[in-house]
């Protein structure tokens, strides 16, 4: 068996190497590799000793040539294919090992500059692994070194690499190249080869690719009579593990991340209920269980069934409240022993160790097409928002504005959220109407509205909504800013007496 070894990344390549020789395999290589495998006195011969032509164009050129080409891709059940090899005196390859020049890990070094750029681009290489995939039924090629050791095993235990091995291999293969290109394409679309390059890469790529691994068949999607799947790069609730509990469905899944992406709001222990990616429920305080009791005090009667996210490990005094309530599903970064034992005796709650959200590229789909942003990250800023009215918000409303702040760009719009400091007292979610929005969360409401703060994620366009909160008892509000009517709705807060906050920063979730 003649296998041709030219790799980048040398992890594991002198061992593999000298487990092929062991089953009697005769090895070609190239340049760094051929040397690195002499130190180690492994038997190999250059690529330049098989095509009698030396590599040229400081490396560019070393495997292209019929003698390599030729001898990967020749069909071995084709007579015409294996007559031409023997006309040319050109050796059968039957295993090819290849990993690519880092152009990821070059692109990513400080201070690169274009050429180095452009000369990390590998070409030989992805020749040889297509060729090698294309003829996969007679040559294996193998692109990744976590296959080092079972090839050695099938090699030695059978006599040969199986067809089904080389027909994984194949697949693997293609994969490599396609994910090899995507991130040329994704880099070069951001540059110019007249311009320095970029520090960081654009919130919003030129080439939206996406490209991940499928790692879960769900039983439905939103309905049963809809095929799901789940698709995770690593990272937040999709890269999540699940400790215990049915499988997730599709709705959980989507619950579960607006639970935890809200709950990574806050830095003290915080609790939320979600029910259809809604909060029903948000709360900080003290101590986790404390937080979770005022978060289920907002809307008991929807927290059923919910979903329930925590930014702290869930301790037994959480567990056992929780465990009072019909819940589908927790997110929780860890979970302690005591609590675990508490809700797993809970057959079919699921319990899902979470990791913190990844990326910043918020992706929908809509018919023939994608849509792209980056994530909303803006936060309160004291220092940036602007009193409006005569009146200044009160520490405790200045407090409950801050809360609200951070629950009301997790909430559908049109989004209005009542709130006291580090709790949700009504939510009003998804509305066609800024003020059915206001009313709807105060005919909801289980909590006292009087004393509460209003938080909007969009402005009032008329008085009416915030005249509708303060008749419900609201005493403080927050709001973008921004309507042509902002003059009459900040005129209508001063005649009744409460506080307007502005930010300038909408927070409008579709």
């Amino acid at each position: 068996m003649n296998v041709l070894i030219s790799v980048t990344d040398k992890t594991g390549i002198v061992e593999f190497a000298a487990g092929l020789i062991g089953t009697g395999a005769r090895l070609i290589s190239t340049g760094g590799t051929a040397r690195l495998l002499r130190d180690a006195g492994i038997s190999v011969r250059d690529v330049s000793e098989v095509t009698n032509f030396p590599e040229m164009l400081d490396g560019r050129v070393k495997t292209m040539h019929p003698k390599i080409t030729g001898g990967i891709l020749a069909v071995r059940g084709n007579a015409a294919h294996m007559a031409a090899l023997a006309e040319h005196a050109i050796e059968p390859i039957d295993m090819v090992v290849v990993n690519l020049y880092q152009f990821e890990k070059t692109a990513a070094q400080p201070g690169v500059t274009f050429a180095e750029l452009i000369e990390n681009i590998d070409i030989g290489g992805p020749t040889m692994i297509r060729s090698a995939a294309k003829n996969w039924q007679d040559v294996a090629i193998v692109t990744s070194a976590a296959d080092y050791d079972p090839i050695i095993e099938e090699l030695k235990t059978g006599g040969a690499i199986s067809t089904a091995t080389k027909w994984r291999l194949a697949q693997q293969a293609f994969s490599t190249t396609a994910e090899y290109d995507r991130a040329i394409s994704r880099k070069l679309a951001e540059i110019a080869p007249d311009q320095p390059l970029p520090a960081t890469t654009q919130d919003v790529p030129a080439i939206l690719d996406i490209r991940v691994p499928r790692t879960a068949s769900l039983r439905y999607g939103e309905n049963p009579h809809q095929q799901a799947a789940l698709y995770a790069s690593g990272g937040g609730i999709a890269g999540a593990e699940q400790l215990h509990g049915k499988e997730l469905s599709y709705n959980n899944l989507v619950d579960l991340d607006a639970c935890w992406q809200l709950v990574c709001e806050f830095t003290n222990p915080a609790a939320a209920i979600i029910k259809h990616t809604n909060p029903a429920g948000c709360a900080e305080s003290v101590s986790l269980a404390d937080a979770y009791r005022k978060a289920l005090e907002c809307d008991p009667v929807s927290a059923f069934g919910g979903v329930l996210g925590f930014n702290r490990e869930v301790d037994e005094e959480t567990a056992i409240e929780v465990a009072k309530l019909f819940v589908e599903a927790i997110a929780a970064p860890s979970y302690s022993e005591a609590a675990l034992r508490v809700l797993q005796a809970k057959k079919n709650l699921r319990l899902v160790k979470a990791l913190p959200p990844a990326g910043d590229l918020v992706v929908k789909s809509i018919s023939g097409g994608f849509l792209a942003q980056s994530a909303d990250l803006a936060g309160f800023d004291r220092a940036t928002v602007e009193v409006k009215t005569r009146r200044e918000p009160t520490p405790d409303e200045w407090a409950a504005i801050e809360f609200g702040c951070k629950v009301v760009k997790h909430v559908k719009s049109n989004a209005n959220v009542y709130t006291r400091a580090g709790q949700t007292v009504a939510v009003g979610a998804g509305q066609m109407s800024r003020v059915d929005s206001v009313n709807i969360a105060a005919m909801k409401a289980h909590l006292p509205l009087q004393g509460s703060v209003v938080a909007s994620d969009a402005f009032f366009p008329f008085p009416d909504g915030l005249e509708q909160a303060v008749k419900h008892g609201a005493t403080a509000f927050i709001q973008p800013g921004g309507s042509v009517k902002d003059a009459d709705v900040i005129a209508a807060a001063d005649a009744l007496g409460v506080a307007m906050v502005f930010t300038g920063v909408r927070h409008f979730r579709h």
